[in-house]
């Protein structure tokens, strides 16, 4: 296979631009560029180099550094070519030797105010500032230090602790970047990155002369006390080391990089990971990768040290019981141990009593082995994903009504939206590359309608403000949803003509009479749903007629008892409005792991294989029946839920886990733990020993991210390739591991060995198998970046935009959206309604974030609880509480804040020590058993410290988690 060429990705200096053609002349040479491309970019197009320092194209031109001066004929003066717009017929002169002089004059005083010690800089060979020094030809500064500055080029000022004594400190407050005013060059780029490519505002300019320099906040502010997020956005702008990153001051300056992609949330940003031979030295985003653009957060950009932690076991482990300590053994003993256990249970049990959980962290290759797994070795049906517990309603209420369970539209296009739905997500904490994107557009005029019990950061931040905040009683959003339909309905705010062409107009008018009934009207259920009539309806005229209206909307939807239900409600109001199949609108989940898309479309679900095609139909078991050469069971497997049910019944008895830990993430731990407890083989693939794998009899490391080939597939049914940045420390990649595991069965049972050699090979069965990626392949790949499913003979380049002339379905489908209650109900005993969620620092269950500095964020999970419920219970900021459900109990720390409306608490579910999933319930989504996470009725109480439950289970974890020495 052919190496992936990096494409050119040089700093074009200022943005592109969209236009019609204009055509000058610079250095001699004709150039045509779009209008409104500056000079700058103009001259990089056409191969020629202007120097400069506060240009960079992540950001709009600012014209301050003036060391990009060019000559034009028949203007005055020598304008900065970053702010200088073409013109047609414009001559240009970039090298002439009175723009020279300037350049040298000007970096002469950038110089003089400068440390000189390049040698010794970590930014050494990667410096602008010292680049554009040898561009424009300085060699000499004439210019003495100001008064008060040692000698020696600056070398003498600094003693041994790194502190400059005529600037301030050294700031190494935050555990990744560190910040030195020294270097700073007031260009300006930090500031700029941090408010137009971020969005927080969280950096400025103070001081002014000599004395000014870069600020983080108030004067007491450091970087990790401010508002800075730690997106490195800042870092990246820098062209000195005035803002470095610690690996790099650690390691050395990168020399080679590989492109592959995050394997944190559903964004599913591209990264160059750059090396030092074979040490990873930092990850930059890639300004080629068209779900992020260039811009990363926390987690991405810096949270990788997970790879290489002292907690990962690299080594597969075995135990006869869950009571007995872990005994290392090489690979074919641990193999040869699983295969010979779940086939005894099949013998014994029959072929239905094991099954398998696929992983939406890994690869779409992985987990398509892992589905094939369970029906051409395990011949049954009893595979799924934690889609089941995400995600799962977005596939079946978008299928419903659109015919495809997966958004509409790519993440550019929230760049021409006018009104946005922001709707049971909280984009800032989960998906914050494309809120950065989202909070731009807002900054540009769109307006925006926040539907949550929670007052997200997006309802009021800096230079972002909701229109409208809808702050719902958690459980209500069917009724939310319904009555934004009846004030268009009623209204007659409504498409028609959309609803004419592109819907079924008989079943519009049968939703039309029901949404239009006096009981579904913003007044009626306004006690219900706490949100104020008039609000409700202001917001629905606003997105009726507000322009593109786009709708978001995250596991708050979902993680409902009428989850589906909802997801179909918000398919309803964008077919009313008609806001289907253009830029700027569309029904959009924000998928929370990286791969969930893929793990779904993949075929993880027990009742369809891959493409999203029911196991119950001939014609699609026998496109698989032909390429695997076996027979295909009709029968829908096992969900989840089903698993844990049968096996504390007595009849599911083995499990293979990949890349999952139910026993932290899935609701009603005590059921969970005693399902697990029930079965006799449990094997756990995964990079540590996670809550899950205190039940396991087998344990088979993993292999992270960057130790393997393969592709993910995000929330905009984006394709990306991930590319292998390092050997695997185990020595497997999982696919690898699957295939060996299969065979280890097959070996069994006498049948065919599998033979993949390559992840290559697997995206080629893939794509003969499943019509939305026919056309993909790892060439094709390389050559485009990515591609967005359907990628097939009708749509060779890919589907950025679904439903544009009719919807998969054909004609969209309105269905009446009933609310029913949740059986959850609060009570004297339970008054409190608790929902729960993420937070920006941390990923899922923590496992992966909580083995790198980003804990110095998020050490602990918090129960926020609003001041007049904790006055009412004598609670103080910090306290121990009990939160106490009809499920179980667990303790923590309070936090006291006006985020939450009385009546609701929150927390998150990181850390496993809280074990927040001991007081969910049961209850789930009528119809695709996807937990109701976000409804739970507690009560929250004085504690003094973790309650019992918590230090009984942190003895067996304890117990559970033993590996005897490794025999000499």
């Amino acid at each position: 296979m052919k190496d992936f060429i990096i494409p050119d990705d040089r700093d074009m200096g200022t943005p592109a631009r969209e236009g019609a053609p204009v055509t000058l002349t610079i250095d001699g040479f004709d150039v045509t560029v779009p209008e409104g491309t500056s000079v700058m970019r103009a001259a990089a197009e056409a191969g020629i180099s202007v120097p400069k320092l506060c240009a960079t194209d992540s950001v709009e031109a600012f014209g301050s550094c003036r060391l990009c001066v060019v000559e034009i004929e028949g203007r005055r003066g020598t304008p900065s070519s970053c702010t200088t717009p073409v013109a047609p017929g414009m001559v240009v002169h970039t090298g002439s030797s009175k723009v020279r002089k300037i350049r040298r004059g000007v970096m002469e005083l950038y110089i003089s105010d400068h440390p000189l010690d390049c040698l010794t800089c970590s930014a050494n060979g990667d410096c602008e500032l010292q680049d554009m020094a040898g561009a424009v030809g300085l060699r000499d500064v004439r210019y003495t230090a100001p008064e008060g500055a040692p000698l020696d080029n600056h070398f003498e000022a600094r003693d041994t602790s790194g502190e400059n004594h005529r600037y301030l400190p050294k700031d190494d407050s935050n555990p990744y970047f560190t910040y030195d005013p020294s270097k700073c060059i007031v260009c300006s780029r930090c500031v700029r990155a941090c408010e137009e490519v971020q969005g927080t505002f969280a950096l400025t300019i103070e001081g002014r002369g000599f004395d000014s320099r870069v600020s983080a906040g108030n004067i007491f502010d450091d970087f990790l006390s401010s508002d800075c997020v730690s997106c490195g956005a800042c870092v990246q702008a820098c062209p000195t080391a005035t803002l470095q990153e610690k690996s790099v001051i650690e390691l050395g300056t990168p020399e080679r990089s590989v492109v592959t992609t995050c394997a944190y949330c559903g964004v599913g940003c591209s990264f160059k990971a750059e090396m030092q031979g074979d040490t990873l030295v930092r990850m930059v985003p890639w300004k080629q990768g068209k779900a992020n653009r260039g811009h990363s957060c926390v987690k991405g950009r810096f949270a990788y040290g997970y790879a290489h932690h002292q907690d990962r076991i690299l080594n597969p482990m075995i135990r006869d019981r869950i009571t007995d300590p872990w005994r290392e053994v090489s690979w074919d003993e641990a193999l040869s141990f699983a295969a010979t256990r779940l086939r005894a249970l099949q013998e014994k049990h029959g072929q239905k009593s094991i099954g398998v959980i696929t992983s939406s962290r890994c690869t779409n290759e992985e987990t398509y082995l892992v589905q094939k797994l369970t029906r051409a070795v395990f011949m049954n049906n009893n595979t799924d994903t934690c889609a089941r517990v995400c995600h799962s309603p977005t596939g079946y209420g978008l299928g419903q009504t659109f015919g495809t369970s997966a958004g509409t539209q790519d993440f550019d296009s929230v760049e021409k939206t006018d009104v946005v739905i922001v709707i049971g997500a909280n984009p800032t904490d989960g998906h914050p590359v494309f809120a950065s994107r989202l909070k731009k557009r807002l900054r540009a005029g769109a307006k925006l309608i926040v539907i949550d019990p929670r007052r997200i950061d997006l309802v009021k931040s800096a230079h972002v403000e909701a229109a409208h905040h809808l702050p719902l009683r958690p459980g209500t959003n069917v009724a939310v949803v319904t009555a934004l339909a009846h004030v268009i309905v009623t209204e007659k705010l409504y498409d028609e003509e959309f609803i004419r062409t592109r819907c079924d107009w008989d079943e519009f008018q049968a939703y039309a009479e029901f949404v239009a009934d006096p009981r579904h009207s913003p007044e009626a259920t306004e006690e219900l749903t706490r949100v104020p009539a008039a609000d409700l309806r202001e917001a629905a005229r606003l997105f009726a007629t507000g322009g593109n209206g786009a709708i978001y909307y995250g596991l708050g939807v979902t993680e409902h008892s009428q989850g589906s239900t909802t997801v179909m409600g918000i398919a309803n109001l964008a077919m009313l409005t008609g806001n289907i199949g253009r830029p700027g609108v569309g029904v959009n989940p924000l998928r929370g792991q990286n791969n969930v898309q893929g793990s779904c479309d993949m075929g993880s679900f027990p009742h369809e294989l891959p493409g999203y095609r029911h196991v119950k139909l001939p014609e699609v078991r026998k496109i698989f029946e032909d390429a695997w050469g076996v027979t295909i069971d009709p029968e829908p497997g096992l969900r989840i839920p089903n698993m844990l049910d049968a096996a504390v019944d007595g009849t599911f008895k083995g499990l293979y886990c990949q890349g999952e830990d139910i026993l932290q993430s899935d609701p009603d731990t005590k059921h969970v733990a005693a399902g697990l407890a029930a079965m006799e083989c449990v094997i756990v693939h995964d990079l540590f020993l996670n809550e899950t794998a205190n039940y396991a009899h087998v344990f088979l490391p993993g292999s992270t991210f960057l130790e393997k080939d393969g592709t993910f597939t995000n929330a905009e049914r984006r394709i990306n390739r991930v590319r292998k940045v390092m050997a695997p420390l185990n020595g497997y990649a999982d696919w690898e591991i699957t295939q060996m595991l299969a065979n280890a069965m097959l070996k069994e049972s006498g049948g065919a060995n599998w033979t993949y050699t390559h992840p290559s090979q697997i995206m080629d069965e893939i794509a003969a198998t499943t019509p939305s990626f026919a056309g993909v392949t790892y060439g094709m790949l390389d050559e485009k970046g990515s591609v967005q499913w359907p990628c097939n003979e009708d749509h060779p380049d890919g589907t950025p935009l679904m439903h544009v002339d009719e919807f998969m379905r054909g004609k969209g489908r309105f269905i009446v959206t009933e609310y029913v209650a949740t059986d959850e109900k609060t009570g004297p005993r339970f008054p409190l309604l608790l929902t729960t969620g993420r937070v920006l620092s941390q990923y899922n269950v923590g496992a992966q974030t909580r083995r790198t500095a980003n804990s110095v964020w998020h050490g602990e999970d918090v129960l926020e609880i609003h001041p007049h419920d904790a006055e009412n219970r004598g609670l103080n900021e910090g306290d121990w509480v009990k939160l106490a459900s009809r499920s179980g109990e667990t303790a923590l720390r309070a936090h006291v804040t006006e985020r939450v409306a009385p009546g609701v608490v929150y927390t998150t579910f990181h850390h496993p020590d809280t074990q927040a999933n001991v007081v969910t319930t049961d209850f789930s989504d009528w119809a695709t058993n996807c937990p109701e996470y976000k409804v739970t009725a507690v009560q929250v109480s004085a504690s003094n410290g973790p309650s019992e439950w918590q230090e009984d289970y942190a003895a067996q974890a304890e117990m559970a988690r033993r590996i005897l020495p490794a025999a000499e």
